[in-house]
């Protein structure tokens, strides 16, 4: 169990580390604009996305309610 503990910290000091390195590249990048841009357009879309399949999701469940009514 204390292994799978260590693997677990090993691993978050990892990605830490990974997080950091990212961060330090694009303070220093020269594409700072165009990388928010992307940032923002990706974000954007995934919004858009979720949006839609709530929207699908709250008829699924209207159809649901109403079959079980009837």
């Amino acid at each position: 169990m204390k292994e799978n503990k260590g693997n677990e910290i090993l691993l978050a000091l990892l990605a830490g580390a990974a997080v950091g390195v990212a961060i330090g590249y694009f303070l220093n990048s020269d594409k700072k604009e165009e990388i928010i841009g992307d940032i923002k357009s990706g974000a954007s879309k995934i919004k858009d996305e979720l949006t839609e399949e709530l929207e699908k999701g709250k008829i699924i469940l209207d159809e649901l309610i109403k079959k079980a009514s009837a």
